[in-house]
């Protein structure tokens, strides 16, 4: 986290603006080139146009920022728009001023930490000493961030409170693979996972501290939309002193619950990492179609699925562990994990599997039994192949 000063906050919110004017400039040329039958215009010639913009009148504030902000704002855009056509992302939209995220790039060679500062570039040209602190923001962690590495991709955003810096760190990945047996784990609702071994992580949304702050938002986003119909003129709404305050504390608390579901998401990763696995078997979870289910869509996204897999997986990688995505067809709860016959007729209100062949045993450990199983059978082909 950053603790700007005013100057400097308002230089931020400069840079981040600028970002978002030449991301959307990039993306209404894209646009306008496929529309009138042209191919893909490359982002070198995109920037080649807008240095001339700048030198046109009307534009010249764009020289009050770093080249490289609007460098990389431009080479973002055209990222976006080839990920959409190779069918990875959907369609890039415009940055809005009012709902998108303020945010922007710094140079990874220019870019400069100490023990308890960042250096960023182009807010003061001036060489001087006494100018050139402008220059330099202050880091709420001491000590956090290595001195004399190779920086990758730093970036900038504002969450409607704070300032965050996130940058990538290169260094040498010494670990050696593991040795333990794999795991498969079962996501779902009632327990966030379980896995094959026996261990398993509960849901925290359950918890009363949850239950707590989710009651005193509901209560506080009910007081802001009658404060709102209170002071409503004709068809427009005023927005006064109290609302701004309210909307501020809803901030607040909007982000303290983000924070606890994060942190008990790394909590529980981090655990499962630890037990080094061989290798780690998830199941590929419609979440979309499972997000059209009115009753389980909210419960389905606290939960985070998504975020639970790339944590795994990222944290994988760090650790030498192998990651398998079953296929998404497998039926990993309805396979009896004794006899290997398939209940075709399993509800999802059933928790506890009952078999023919006497079996009796939690649906959801038996799913995470299954993926282990599927892993091995994936790691034998391979061998085999």
């Amino acid at each position: 986290m950053l603790l700007p000063n005013n100057k400097q906050k308002t230089k931020l919110f400069q840079y981040a603006g600028t970002s978002r004017f030449a991301y959307n400039w990039a993306l209404a040329k894209e646009q306008e080139n496929y529309k009138n039958g042209g191919k893909f215009i490359p982002d070198a010639s995109l920037r080649k146009e807008f240095t001339h913009l700048k030198k046109t009148e009307g534009y010249t504030w764009l020289y009050n920022v770093s080249n490289n902000v609007t460098k990389q704002a431009i080479k973002d855009a055209c990222d976006a728009y080839k990920r959409f056509f190779k069918g990875l992302a959907k369609f890039p939209r415009f940055k809005s001023r009012k709902h998108s995220i303020p945010s922007f790039y710094q140079d990874s060679v220019k870019i400069q930490f100490t023990d308890t500062h960042m250096k960023l570039e182009g807010f003061v040209s001036s060489k001087k000493k006494n100018k050139q602190k402008l220059n330099w923001i202050r880091l709420a962690e001491h000590n956090r961030i290595p001195v004399g590495c190779k920086y990758s991709n730093p970036r900038i955003k504002f969450d409607g409170i704070n300032w965050y810096l996130t940058v990538g760190i290169e260094y040498k990945n010494s670990n050696p693979p593991p040795s333990n047996g794999g795991i498969g784990i079962d996501l779902g609702i009632k327990e966030l996972a379980v896995c094959s071994d026996g261990y398993s992580c509960k849901n925290i949304n359950k918890t009363q501290k949850i239950k707590k702050l989710e009651k005193r938002k509901r209560r506080l986003q009910r007081s802001i939309s009658r404060r709102y119909e209170k002071n409503k003129k004709g068809e427009s709404y005023c927005k006064t002193h109290n609302i701004i305050k309210g909307e501020k504390e809803l901030l607040k608390l909007n982000h303290k619950l983000t924070n606890i579901r994060q942190n008990h998401l790394h909590q529980t990763t981090s655990s499962i990492i630890k037990r080094e696995p061989s290798f780690i078997c998830l199941e590929d979870l419609n979440v979309k179609g499972m997000m059209k289910n009115r009753h389980l869509s909210k419960a389905v996204q606290q939960q985070g699925f998504y975020e639970f897999r790339r944590q795994i997986e990222y944290k994988s990688g760090w650790n030498n562990i192998q990651v398998i995505i079953a296929d998404r067809f497998f039926p990993s709860s309805k396979l009896c994990i004794c006899c290997g016959r398939m209940k075709k007729d399993l509800k999802l209100s059933d928790r506890i599997y009952r078999c023919e062949c006497g079996n009796r045993i939690d649906r959801d450990y038996q799913a995470a039994l299954n993926l282990k199983g599927y892993g091995e059978m994936y790691l034998k082909q391979q061998s085999a192949g």
